[in-house]
């Protein structure tokens, strides 16, 4: 599946899979990682809030997001063979996510993550994902998903993360990708509890020349940069960066002031924010990534894939839950209406 980088990938360049192993046409998106059981608490672990169970992962959010707005999207990852793991997968389904090629492990549990509301809108976050089924992901494990094509493939730097085996996975399926002229999509989504900022970015590095579109925040630009020649500072800079390693454009999110894309022919787009009452602001990236990865299987402009990353973004915000308020595609107006608008 391995391949030397450069057969240029463009977002248009169309999916070449192969064979089919389902005998359908290839996914829209395929992406994979870990999903883990997530009990959400309304107050503070401290004085024992009551729980909300449901399940979370930056990928699988993705993938509903998508799926939500009518796009074929496929979730590769692994689970345990217990009651989270079967709660991760039904959910999917349930949500329209392609599960043909996830799989279940015996041997290790489904990871958990706790999610408290500490006070007003900060949200501390405590994960239990060591030695879980997700981190005995193998580029093996991944290959049939990959022999059945998709247009794109979104990757994440969480499951880098997760060890060596789905570091390799990681690499294996953005090189595949690359050579059979698929959109390659990472969002760095930096997670410091789970490596530090130096082993990201070395770990990184050697994607930047199979990734078609990187997806950031300003402040994880640095992560993925460090590592580049004289260690460029401000976003301008790390973006010319990132171009010149090989990333055909580079969105960085920039929260509530919006988003901005610059891409290797030097066009340059800006957005500002949706203004929306703060309820949630876990999985506001994950969202974006989704209306973003929307935007280009749509086929529009760059200023209007901004657009529609930021809707989606701040459906996630103003809802409670990573994915459980992200919109329809016939919902997406819904922000445009004013406060406290009924719709009848």
């Amino acid at each position: 599946m391995t391949a030397a980088p450069g057969t240029p990938g463009g977002l248009d360049a169309p999916a070449v899979p192969g064979p089919p192993s389902t005998g359908s046409d290839p996914v829209d998106v395929l992406t994979f990682g870990e999903t883990m059981l997530a009990a959400q608490l309304p107050g503070p672990l401290a004085v024992g809030a009551e729980a909300r169970t449901t399940i979370a992962g930056a990928e699988s959010n993705v993938a509903i997001g998508l799926a939500r707005l009518g796009h074929r999207a496929a979730w590769a990852g692994l689970v345990g063979d217990d009651e989270p793991g079967r709660l991760v997968l039904r959910t999917l389904r349930a949500e329209g996510v392609d599960t043909t090629w996830a799989g279940v492990r015996s041997e290790a549990p489904t990871g958990g993550l706790l999610r408290e509301r500490r006070v007003a809108d900060l949200v501390r976050v405590h994960y239990w994902r060591s030695h879980s089924a997700a981190s005995l992901l193998t580029p093996a494990h991944l290959a049939p998903a990959l022999d059945a094509g998709a247009r794109v493939l979104h990757l994440t730097g969480i499951t880098a993360a997760l060890g060596v085996g789905p570091l390799r996975a990681v690499h294996e399926a953005a090189a595949h990708a690359h050579t059979h002229g698929w959109t390659v999509a990472l969002d760095v989504n930096h997670r410091q509890r789970l490596w530090t900022d130096g082993e990201a970015g070395r770990a990184l590095l050697p994607l930047l020349p199979y990734v078609t579109v990187l997806i950031a925040s300003d402040d994880e630009l640095p992560v993925v940069t460090h590592t580049l020649g004289e260690r460029p500072e401000g976003e301008e800079r790390a973006v010319a960066a990132l171009l010149d390693a090989g990333v055909r454009e580079v969105v960085v999110k920039r929260g509530g002031e919006g988003a901005a894309l610059r891409d290797r022919d030097g066009s340059q787009h800006t957005v500002p924010a949706l203004r929306v009452p703060v309820r949630d602001t876990v999985g506001a990236g994950d969202a974006f990534c989704a209306g973003y990865l929307s935007g280009l299987l749509d086929h529009l402009p760059p200023g209007e894939r901004l657009a529609r990353a930021n809707t989606l973004g701040a459906f996630a915000v103003a809802s409670d839950g990573d994915w459980e308020g992200l919109p329809r595609r016939d919902e997406l107006p819904l922000l445009a209406a004013a406060p406290g608008t009924t719709i009848r």
